[in-house]
């Protein structure tokens, strides 16, 4: 049996999770090897993901499934408090719970965030992957989401409201990566993501995306462009 001490912060697979996922965000699941992890986590054994995991595809899954659980039951919370108060009355409200519950997903307070990052880029190399590790139950408060922004949003076909719900993922994901980096980048200050301000404003430019006029048929904007949108598709994001 391979004997593995146990490293900071709890036991050695969670500290060789921590590792594998900031890994992971800078160079993408296909960029690391287990013999990579293994290493970084300090770990003499190179078979460690194996014997903790079964595979790197497997370690993949439970990252994913490790911060999306998190960040789910923040949503569900979020949104049960605001149903019972006879709520959400309008997009931003929505907005906030979607941007706060990606924040700050290192829990324990230690280590750096990486978590929006790694499904960033997992969800734009291995799609399938990362959308299976959810196992169609920790995104359901995203889901929640958008049922109250249908809602909420200006009259349009269902069509240009889930084209913009792509968009809104896009953003959500892209901007929230730039801060995770930002903020753990210790060589220099970085005022502006560090601002609570910021991320005030930036909710409010997505707010204003969702809240925009529908589109103008006939003007270039119309039903006829949302080329791969129908009723039916249901986007998915973080």
């Amino acid at each position: 049996m391979v004997r593995l001490g146990s490293k900071q912060n709890g036991s050695a697979a969670a500290y060789i999770k921590r590792v594998a996922r900031r890994l992971f965000s800078e160079f993408g699941v296909d960029g690391v090897t287990v013999r990579t992890i293994a290493k970084a986590a300090g770990q003499k054994n190179h078979g460690a993901v194996g014997y903790h995991f079964g595979s790197k595809e497997a370690l993949v899954r439970e990252i994913v499934r490790d911060g999306a659980v998190l960040i789910d039951r923040r949503r569900q919370d979020a949104l049960d408090q605001l149903e019972s108060e006879g709520g959400p009355r309008n997009i931003r409200e929505v907005v906030s719970i979607l941007t706060s519950s990606a924040l700050d997903m290192e829990e324990d307070g230690e280590g750096e965030d990486t978590y929006i990052r790694f499904v960033t880029m997992l969800g734009m190399t291995h799609r399938s992957l990362f959308l299976d590790s959810l196992e169609r139950r920790w995104n359901a408060g995203y889901l929640r989401c958008l049922e109250h922004l249908r809602r909420l949003m200006p009259d349009m076909p269902a069509a240009a409201k889930n084209q913009r719900f792509v968009f809104m993922g896009a953003y959500l994901s892209a901007v929230l990566s730039m801060r995770e980096a930002a903020l753990t980048d210790t060589r220099r200050e970085h005022p502006v993501w560090s601002s609570p301000l910021t991320i005030e404003h930036f909710e409010d430019t997505l707010a204003a995306m969702l809240e925009a006029p529908a589109p103008i048929p006939g003007t270039g904007s119309g039903a006829g462009s949302f080329v791969g949108m129908d009723a039916t598709t249901r986007p998915e994001a973080l």
